[in-house]
């Protein structure tokens, strides 16, 4: 068990940060490239909407929590992070996706 954040590689580069609520120990990834800071929440925050008006979703561990997270989450963006939510169909419309390569590299790895 992970208490508080985890530095991975003890550089600040990639952190788990505790983002408690959907479960218990839920864990969201801040990663640092450069000057950039990305924050991939997985299930703390569903949708932009999680964040912006605090639309939690109707199944979680603890609602206080949740709503901790996503103040945790709030601030973070407001600190000039990129949020990555975890199930936001019209974000990963503006993401970026992995080259053609890569995708047909990782099919033939699978098959």
């Amino acid at each position: 068990m992970i208490d508080g954040e985890h530095d991975v590689f003890g550089d600040g580069s990639v952190v788990c940060i505790p983002t408690h609520g959907h479960t218990p120990g839920h864990q969201s990834i801040r990663v640092r490239i450069g000057a950039d800071e990305v924050v991939m929440t997985g299930d703390a925050c569903y949708l932009r909407r999680t964040l912006d008006n605090f639309h939690l979703p109707t199944t979680m561990y603890d609602r206080e929590q949740m709503l901790e997270s996503i103040r945790r989450l709030r601030a973070l963006r407001d600190a000039g992070a990129m949020i990555i939510t975890g199930h936001d169909p019209e974000l990963w419309k503006t993401i970026a996706q992995a080259p053609d390569r890569l995708a047909a590299v990782r099919t033939a790895a699978t098959a």
